[in-house]
C-alpha cells in the first residue's frame, strides 16, 4: 500500500528532476512571488548555488523598487557569498533596471543574471503588469516562482494567477523546515502543470536543494530522505579529516577540540529537526515528542 501511494505521489510531482536552462550567455533568470515567500532569500541561495555547484558567475539584480530594505538585504546576501549585487536606488523603473543589468553582465563577463522582482501582499493588478512588463523587455530563459510552502491552498491559487500572466518555467518551494511535508508541491504541479525545480529550506544561504520527485514522495508519507541526509554529509565532511579523527579515537587522544570541530560540521548541515526528519521513522518520533511536549507545558499553565 505504502509503495503504491509512493510511486503515484512521484508521478503526481513529476517523476523526475527539472535542472534550469543554463545554455544562454547570459543566462536571465527572473524571479517572481508574492511578498513574504522568501524570494530575495532564494536569489542569493541560487547565486551561491549556481558559482558553488555549476561554477557560474552571476550578477544579482535588485529589482524590487517597493520595499526599502530590499535592496540592502540583497547586497548583505551578496556579501556574505561572494556574488556582486546590480541596484539603482534612485531609479523606481523596474524595467530599466533590469535592462542596465543585462548590459552590465554584457560588458563584465557574467554569464547568469538573476533578477530579485518586487512582490505584494497579494495578487494585484499593478504588481502583475510591473513584473510581466520586465518579462517583455528582458525575454528570461528561466522565471522561477517562488512561493512559501506554508501557505497551503493559497499557495496553489497565487501560482495560478502568476502562471496565467507570465507562463512561469519552474516553482520553488521554501521554508519546508517547517511542519510541512510538501503537501503544496502536489497541488501545485496537478494545477499549474509546471516542475518544481528547488527546494529551499532554513535561512543558511547553503540551504537549497534541486527538487527530486522520489525524495520527496518519501518524506510526505514519513518515509524520510536518506539521499538527501548522505549528501549533505558529504558536502561537509572532509575524508582526510575524518581519517585522522578515527586514528585520534582508536588512540584514544579524542578531545574536546575534536568533539567541537565535529558538532560544526553537523550545526552546518541545517538544523537537528530537519535531519531526524530525514531518517525513516525518527522524524515522526520527534514530531510526536515536541506535541507531548507542548502539551504538558501548557497543562502546567
Amino acid at each position: 500500500m505504502v509503495k503504491i501511494v509512493k510511486d503515484e505521489l512521484v508521478e503526481l510531482m513529476g517523476a523526475t528532476e527539472v535542472e534550469l536552462e543554463l545554455k544562454a550567455n547570459p543566462t536571465v533568470i527572473l524571479i517572481a512571488g508574492l511578498q513574504g515567500s522568501g524570494k530575495t532569500t532564494f536569489s542569493g541561495k541560487l547565486a551561491n548555488f549556481l558559482k558553488t555547484k555549476k561554477n557560474k558567475k552571476p550578477l544579482l539584480v535588485a529589482a524590487d523598487i517597493y520595499r526599502p530594505a530590499a535592496i540592502d538585504q540583497l547586497k548583505v546576501l551578496g556579501g556574505q557569498i561572494g556574488v556582486e549585487v546590480y541596484s539603482e536606488p534612485e531609479n523606481k523603473n523596474a524595467v530599466q533596471i533590469a535592462e542596465n543589468a543585462i548590459k552590465e553582465a554584457k560588458s563584465k563577463g557574467y554569464n547568469v543574471v538573476i533578477i530579485d522582482t518586487a512582490g505584494r501582499l497579494a495578487v494585484d493588478e499593478v504588481m502583475m503588469a510591473e513584473v510581466a512588463n520586465v518579462k517583455a523587455a528582458v525575454a528570461p530563459h528561466e522565471i522561477l516562482f517562488v512561493v512559501d510552502s506554508m501557505t497551503g491552498q493559497d499557495a496553489v491559487n497565487t501560482a495560478k494567477a502568476f502562471n496565467e500572466r507570465l507562463d512561469f518555467s519552474g516553482v520553488v518551494l521554501t521554508k519546508l523546515d517547517g511542519d510541512t511535508r510538501g503537501g503544496a508541491a502536489l497541488t501545485i504541479k496537478y494545477t499549474v502543470q509546471k516542475p518544481i525545480k528547488f527546494v529551499s529550506m532554513g535561512e543558511k544561504l547553503d540551504t537549497l536543494d534541486v527538487f527530486y520527485p522520489e525524495r520527496m514522495a518519501q518524506r510526505i508519507p514519513g518515509m524520510g530522505d536518506i539521499t538527501t541526509l548522505v549528501e549533505r554529509a558529504q558536502a561537509q565532511f572532509d575524508e582526510e579529516q575524518a581519517k585522522k579523527l578515527e586514528k585520534k579515537i582508536r588512540q584514544n587522544k579524542f578531545d574536546f577540540d575534536d568533539f567541537k570541530e565535529q558538532l560544526g560540521q553537523i550545526k552546518k548541515m541545517g538544523s537537528l529537526k530537519d535531519l531526524l526528519g530525514m531518517i525513516p521513522g525518527l522524524g515522526k518520533a520527534v514530531k510526536d515528542r515536541t506535541s507531548a511536549t507542548m502539551l504538558l507545558r501548557a497543562s502546567r499553565r
